[in-house]
């Protein structure tokens, strides 16, 4: 899988820098074209020489050569990427990748990076468990990264414990399975619906929810990433996604999302309606913007289209269709209705009563129900691993 991958090595000041010397050996000997990255004190563990012989490339550490003015451009270099692997990765270096700071080329690099980055951490196991480095392994996988996690045993220092950097075999499996998951969509066209929808009162107020839109997002992300051409009903939101596989169309009301969802279905293989989508917008909706008065102002609402059961009363043979539910009572009994009633194959079901879990939050937890009688119910994980546990059972699916 690694084949003509060109992959960034990023090398920190940690006595487990010997590995990676074994590390680059198993990449090239895969076919991948690597480049190696150093912080200055990296170069007190392993010698750029050594590692220079062995990827067949020159070694970077500073910003630009002060023997001839060469600039070592991190831009490119985040450009040039389909991975950026940084092992070993000290407590150090993940504090500032957690929180902005880019004294070096190795960090400049990862802020630039456009390619999945993968951080193999290396620590004593005080410094490996100290609540500081776990927020910090916390936030790099809210932002995307992938942590290969470090392993247990003899230490440096001598001690027994969590902190050993994985081994190169362990990271070069890593990488690739996830190049082997990244073409595993190849092919498919997915539909997926993200977000809110606002349902206008008057020309500045709505009915809306609190839906972020993460968890929609994510999973765009992580169909893309697999190979598959997203289309993305995005109700409003304020993230962002840059991905040639995503094409992302905004809409605001249900009837927008409605629409657009019943225009893009039957030329998709797969639907995700991740979508918080109102059940009810106002019967009349006000050209000017309404003025306080003494009496009780009435709203009256009316049903909005269903796009769930409009999809699965249209869906074709080989076709999937997924959907949510947020339920605050009778939960798995609310999903299966809902999953039947509206003829879907499959149903994520979230709870409200869940501690950091659902709207806005960048965690999740969730129950996937499908129409054979299958339940799963998985952990409190970031909305990226829960996109990715979405997706793998969809794949099951297929």
């Amino acid at each position: 899988m690694l084949q003509g991958k060109n992959i960034i090595l990023g090398i920190t000041g940690s006595i487990a820098a010997y590995k990676s010397a074994i590390l680059i050996r198993l990449l090239v000997k895969e076919g991948a074209n690597v480049k190696i990255v150093m912080t200055p004190l990296a170069k007190e563990f392993i010698t750029p020489l050594t590692l220079a012989t062995l990827a067949k490339n020159p070694i970077l550490v500073d910003f630009f050569d002060p023997t001839n003015g060469n600039w070592n451009s991190h831009v490119n270099l985040g450009l040039w990427a389909d991975a950026y692997v940084i092992a070993p990765a000290t407590a150090n270096t993940l504090g500032k990748m957690a929180n902005g700071i880019a004294d070096n080329l190795l960090l400049t690099t990862y802020f630039s990076a456009k390619c999945p980055v993968f951080v193999a951490p290396a620590m004593d196991l005080d410094m490996f468990r100290h609540p500081a480095t776990q927020n910090n392994i916390s936030t790099l996988l809210s932002y995307g990264n992938h942590i290969i996690d470090a392993g247990t045993g003899e230490l440096a220092s001598g001690l027994e414990g969590k902190g050993r950097m994985a081994e190169p075999e362990e990271i070069v499996s890593y990488l690739n399975n996830y190049f082997a998951e990244k073409r595993s969509l190849a092919g498919k066209k997915i539909l997926i619906t993200a977000g809110p929808t606002y349902e206008k009162i008057d020309p500045v107020r709505f009915i809306g929810n609190y839906s972020s839109g993460k968890m929609g997002f994510a999973l765009a992300q992580t169909c893309a990433e697999r190979g598959a051409l997203v289309t993305l009903l995005s109700g409003p939101v304020s993230l962002t996604l840059d991905h040639p596989n995503i094409q992302r169309i905004d809409v605001e009301s249900t009837d927008e999302m409605y629409r657009a969802a019943s225009s893009h279905f039957p030329k998709n293989d797969i639907a995700i309606l991740c979508a918080a989508v109102a059940d009810f917008t106002p019967e009349n909706k006000a050209g000017e913007k309404l003025k306080r008065g003494n009496d009780d102002f009435i709203l009256k609402l009316k049903p909005t289209q269903d796009i769930a059961a409009s999809l699965g009363a249209s869906k074709r043979p080989g076709q999937l269709l997924i959907g949510f539910a947020l339920e605050t009572n009778n939960e798995q009994e609310n999903a299966l209705s809902k999953l039947q009633r509206k003829n879907l194959d499959m149903i994520v079901l979230n709870s409200l009563r869940t501690p950091q879990a659902g709207f806005q939050y960048d965690t999740n937890r969730i129950t996937i129900l499908d129409k054979n009688g299958s339940k799963k119910e998985y952990p409190l994980k970031t909305k990226k691993e829960v996109a990715c546990d979405i997706v793998n059972e969809i794949e099951q699916q297929l």
